[in-house]
């Protein structure tokens, strides 16, 4: 059984650590060395409608965990977003927001933008909602997922997740959440990742229960990223029939296998 307090020690010494599986190096070992830093990223729009480029000032500290850290599939759908242009009007929602940087660049964008993730990085959010002055348009809220959704948490008009498969026991949970927040082809779901590990798959089994997807398809920069095994799709939820159609193939599955229950 997982130890929660067990694993969030080690998480404080070594931030980076669930990025290094068996023999899948993906980061090598290191203490949590980005502390309490600042940079400046900057994002060009190409609509005329808002300033450009976006330039995000972004306070970054591993401290409490690897959100604390800028990382590339947030990067990635943030220069898709402001390419894409004017958000306003627009309610956004932000999952595992780390350091809050895509829901930063909404905000600047015109969007109404509520940026989420566990308690631990609500400071150095809300620290970078302050200091680019985006008090008026982007707000920070907990969020747990597999947990309720807040009833104070609006329905959002597009949903932004990036970087946020890389801890297996987190993957159903988020799975969940997403669920409870789409319940129609109403909500667009945009979810950028990097393939770090053959594990992510089981992510993506999880996920084709409640979700159909599709790579992005109108991003101009999709060649340049792909090579770095990042990946930005958009998510759309099944409909009742499909996921009835899916479980009853699921259940056609273990009865193969000797009617083993596999748990997600």
């Amino acid at each position: 059984m997982l130890d929660l307090a067990v694993e969030e020690k080690l998480d404080e010494l070594d931030p980076l650590r669930h990025l290094r599986e068996d023999d899948e190096v993906v980061v090598p070992a290191q203490p949590p060395s980005v502390r309490d830093q600042l940079i400046e990223l900057s994002y060009p729009t190409y609509t005329g409608d808002v300033p450009s480029p976006v330039v995000i000032k972004l306070a970054v500290d591993a401290s409490p965990g690897c959100g604390g850290v800028a990382w590339p599939a947030g990067e990635v759908l943030s220069r898709y977003i402001a390419r894409r242009g004017p958000l306003k009007g627009k309610c956004i929602l932000e999952l595992g927001s780390g350091t809050g940087l895509v829901g930063l660049v909404a905000g600047f964008l015109g969007a109404q933008a509520w940026i989420t993730d566990q308690a631990p990085l609500l400071d150095i959010m809300a620290r970078n909602v302050a200091m680019n002055a985006l008090e008026s348009s982007v707000f920070v809220k907990e969020l747990n997922w597999g947990e309720p959704i807040p009833d104070d948490l609006p329905r959002p008009d597009i949903i932004l997740a990036a970087d946020c498969v890389y801890f297996e026991p987190a993957f159903p949970l988020l799975v969940k959440t997403l669920a409870d927040l789409v319940s129609d082809d109403a909500t667009e779901v945009l979810f950028c990742y990097k393939k770090r590990r053959k594990a992510d798959k089981r992510f993506f089994t999880l996920l084709k229960k409640e979700f159909i997807w599709a790579e992005v398809a109108d991003d101009p920069e999709r060649p340049n990223y792909s090579r770095e095994a990042i990946t930005l799709l958009r998510l759309t939820r099944k409909r009742g029939v499909d996921q009835q159609r899916d479980q009853s193939s699921v259940l056609h599955r273990e009865y193969a296998l000797g009617g083993r229950v596999l748990e997600a």
